[in-house]
């Protein structure tokens, strides 16, 4: 049974069975599309961001319990505010980007991961690579960022 974290950062053991990876494999346009080790490679990736930001969540949070701002000076003091606020903001996106991760996790169960969901088409390996939760192809994402640009400038 495959190792899968779930959004608390526990396993969850209905995931399905892994499929053996060799050591440093790559995708490869070579081969058949999201074929099953293309999934695993991906379905891994994904799951190691994930665990990599919820590591990081957790040392954030601990050191705002341990270390409360306690700087006699104001400056200091605004310094250290300045820099918790930037902290929780990126902890912020990267809660929105586990969703954006999980939601991938699902698309590679459901059998509709790789393919844009506007077009169909697949998406390029080098795009998943680059960004591993991307739902659309780059002309399909583009087409969607003019679109959105124009409907905001109207």
């Amino acid at each position: 049974m495959a190792l899968v974290v779930n959004s608390e950062g526990g396993e969850d053991a209905s995931a399905k069975s892994p499929v053996s990876l060799p050591e440093n494999y790559r995708p490869s346009a070579d081969e058949e599309f999201m074929n099953p080790q293309q999934l695993e490679y991906f379905r891994r990736r994904l799951l190691d961001w994930k665990k990599q930001i919820l590591t990081e969540a957790e040392g954030t949070l601990a050191v705002l319990q341990n270390e409360p701002l306690r700087e006699p000076d104001l400056n200091d003091r605004a310094s250290s505010e300045t820099d918790w606020s930037i902290e929780l903001r990126t902890r912020d996106r990267q809660r929105k980007l586990i969703s954006k991760i999980d939601a991938a996790l699902r698309r590679i169960d459901d059998g509709e991961y790789g393919y844009c969901e506007v077009t169909g088409e697949p998406i390029s390996l080098g795009r998943l690579e680059a960004r591993p939760i991307a739902t659309m192809t780059v002309e399909a994402q583009e087409r969607h960022e003019r679109n959105e640009k124009v409907s905001r400038d109207d």
